[in-house]
């Protein structure tokens, strides 16, 4: 590993952001990802330095001193949190220099093909087919609930290539080219009206091997990979006190509190309170979680930040919508359907609450967090798994 100190960091960004002073988002992030100031810890030559993860921090206050700091989720929120660890840990080298750097810049933006209407949490279930032609692969299947999908170029694909063999070793993990043909992508409208999720039909598309990540037969491997940083990148961020969801509750509450003499005064304010000491307790964790990390796939303590954010954004957000009192049970009439993103980061609180409902469901049901923790953070007994060496084509369904 690289010894480049703070300071030199330091002046490696500032050197960055004064020698591209007018370039637009994607310009900028793709000279920093030359410099090697992306992901610090990624090797030179594909974004990094090869220091450890937490002089990103380093970088990262730098930018955001000179406002040159943009945020990866809004860019291209599953490839940079899942794509790119998942493409440096498993792929080929020619892979890797052909995928991070438009994958890092916002580009080519990336989706996440695991979930099936009859596999959600047990996406080791999954029927989606992927037999071997020669040098490429056919996929036949249904994906769904695949965030910007409809703005992809690559997708994450977990596929069964062997039915024979129990479900988690029967799975190979590709990356897909969404333009290809064969590929419908269907909207699924939730409820802010905005459709981000969508369906996504296979039929007799094609993958070239070399679009393989990992062993055939080892995708579950390959997908943990990708499961783990997508827990770390929805719940691990670090933030300025005070800001992102809680900001929204305090500006409610300073525009919004109620009679200060009244009961529901004393009642609310202890609400908004014990909700910014959680948001703070979360920052904080993040923090140490950031101070302790080290290169490699990321452990099941990355459950942590997931389950506490998600719960802690839908109480926030309920909070808020309280603090309205009657005018919270309204919103926007007309319910425009759309497919753009407009939802999230929005500051209409009641679009805020209602895209919350999904916090503890994407990305890994709150339930489905517990039981890792409970499992392979403070090691009591696993649940029943009566299928887990069963052949996958005798499992009933």
């Amino acid at each position: 590993m690289a010894h480049i100190t703070d300071e030199t960091l330091r002046g490696m960004t500032r050197e960055l952001i004064e020698e591209n002073p007018e370039v637009d988002i994607t310009a900028f992030r793709r000279e920093q990802f030359d410099r090697g100031l992306a992901v610090v810890h990624y090797p030179e030559g594909l974004g990094g330095l090869g220091l450890n993860p937490k002089a990103q921090g380093v970088v990262n206050d730098e930018l955001r001193t000179h406002s040159r700091f943009y945020n990866d989720l809004a860019i291209n929120p599953i490839g940079i949190g899942m794509g790119m660890p998942t493409v440096l840990t498993h792929a080929s080298d020619d892979l890797k220099k052909r995928l991070l750097r438009p994958c890092f810049t916002g580009e080519e933006i990336w989706c996440q093909l695991f979930s099936e209407p009859s596999a959600g949490s047990d996406v080791a279930g999954l029927s989606t087919r992927a037999e071997q032609d020669g040098e490429e692969w056919v996929i036949n299947g249904q994906k769904v609930w695949t965030s910007v999908a409809h703005r992809s170029r690559w997708g994450m694909l977990v596929a069964r290539t062997d039915p024979d063999a129990p479900k988690h070793r029967g799975l190979t993990y590709f990356v897909m080219d969404m333009h290809a043909p064969g590929i419908e992508i269907r909207p699924l409208y939730q409820i802010t009206g905005v459709a981000e999720f969508n369906e996504v039909f296979m039929t007799d598309v094609r993958i070239p091997d070399t679009h393989r990540l990992g062993e055939r037969g080892n995708g579950w491997s390959v997908a943990i990979t990708t499961l783990m940083n997508e827990r770390v990148a929805l719940g691990g961020g670090v933030v300025p006190r005070g800001s992102g969801a809680i900001s929204f509750l305090l500006d409610t509450w300073k525009n919004h509190q109620p009679d200060p003499h009244s009961p529901r005064h004393r009642v609310l304010r202890d609400r908004v309170a014990d909700l910014w000491i959680k948001a703070e307790c979360l920052r904080l964790t993040n923090m140490r979680a950031r101070a302790n990390a080290t290169v490699g796939t990321p452990g099941p303590e990355g459950s942590v930040g997931k389950l506490f954010s998600a719960e802690l954004n839908k109480a926030i957000t309920e909070c808020s919508v309280d603090l309205l009192g009657s005018e919270g049970m309204l919103h926007e009439p007309g319910y425009p359907l759309s497919r753009s993103d407009e939802s999230i980061g929005s500051t209409q609180l009641t679009t805020n609450f209602l895209r919350s409902r999904a916090n503890s469901i994407e990305g890994g049901t709150s339930e489905i967090m517990r039981n890792i923790l409970s499992e392979r953070v403070l090691g009591l007994p696993k649940g029943p798994e009566v299928d887990k060496n069963m052949p996958w084509k005798d499992i009933p369904r």
